[in-house]
């Protein structure tokens, strides 16, 4: 760390002179601009090089030899760590199967297009900029589809309801582009201040706010594995432990809502802990429905509700994650006098 004096320059600019070794070093002279970026923690960044307000990342990959699993998992990465332009080169010319499998990953994935389509090159473009983007927004979104899966999926299995699981499962996927997009923008606002400032959110608020929406995508994704029990023939849920079921994927619900409204209606801490006590009557109770398990004289039937319960488990413990996060947030905006 170095120390320089604050100087008042013409009667109305402070100045500080720049350690002329670190100036050296980033090739900075007279004349050169810098861009300066003031925190609400009293500090100070100087970012050297161009204006990045309109900066565009672009890279290009060679996927001829890659099988379709690893183009999808190409342009999910490439998305998520933030790139503009995306080129994908097939040196043989991309195939048919290739083409759909590019086309459906993109309309999975907010912001990303097919610009291009050659016979060797598809390029692809991100048209949504973070100034149109509201995060907080689509953490309430994700939330309503999250719970509304969560809560027919059990519906579903328990009412032997194929259709309804049908649209659970295929929900899945606009829960997976909501919290796709939430990382893409976190992912950028690590690297860029200019995402930071558009975004409108501190990067501490934007980690808790990724946090909370991973909590969320998991929960979708567990809603969609018990809503595939229902297309099993062979699964079947036996009457006495229905009702027991259905009021321990409520409390696992409660839970999740105790927790994010801490962080989305600023509830309060106490609602975090709230919905940590009520993780642990939950753990509780999923153990007495466990041991009752072990009398059942069907197996299989025991199997299958075990499998489901073990979702409600996880489920109530993604919002015990949420509850941990809220506090750690309550912690960091508590002013405590000395």
């Amino acid at each position: 760390m170095e120390t320089r004096k604050v100087q008042l320059s013409g009667g109305t600019t402070y100045t500080i002179s720049l350690p002329k070794s670190w100036a050296q070093e980033h090739g900075i002279d007279a004349g050169s601009a810098l861009s300066l970026y003031p925190n609400g923690d009293g500090s100070l960044l100087v970012e050297t090089g161009a204006d990045r307000t309109t900066e565009t990342r672009s890279t290009t990959v060679d996927v001829s030899t890659d099988s379709d699993s690893a183009i999808r998992q190409w342009i999910h990465a490439l998305h998520a760590v933030g790139f503009d332009t995306v080129t994908l080169v097939d040196r043989t010319g991309h195939s048919t199967e290739h083409r759909e499998i590019i086309e459906d990953t993109v309309a999975n994935l907010s912001g990303f297009e097919l610009l291009e389509a050659g016979d060797t090159k598809i390029r692809l473009t991100n048209l949504i900029d973070a100034e149109n983007v509201d995060i907080r927004k689509s953490m309430l979104r994700l939330r309503l589809v999250m719970l509304g899966m969560h809560r027919d999926a059990v519906s579903a299995v328990l009412t032997d309801d194929e259709t309804l699981a049908q649209r659970v499962i295929d929900r899945d996927n606009e829960a997976d582009k909501l919290f796709a997009m939430v990382t893409r923008h976190f992912r950028r606002a690590l690297t860029n201040l200019h995402e930071v400032e558009k975004l409108e959110y501190t990067r501490d608020e934007l980690f808790e706010y990724y946090y909370v929406c991973r909590q969320f995508e998991r929960i979708a994704d567990h809603a969609e594995r018990i809503a595939r029990f229902t297309s099993d023939p062979e699964v079947t849920i036996p009457a006495s432990f229905e009702d027991r079921i259905d009021s321990l994927a409520s409390s696992s619900r409660q839970i999740i809502n105790s927790a994010a409204d801490v962080i989305l209606a600023d509830a309060g801490v106490e609602g975090a802990q709230t919905a940590l006590t009520q993780r642990d009557e939950l753990t509780a109770d999923l153990r007495s429905l466990d041991r009752d398990l072990y009398a059942h004289d069907d197996p299989a039937e025991a199997y299958v509700v075990g499998l489901l319960l073990n979702s409600i488990r996880r489920t109530g413990e993604y919002g015990a994650n949420i509850a941990g996060i809220a506090i750690q947030q309550c912690a960091r905006e508590c002013e405590c006098p000395d």
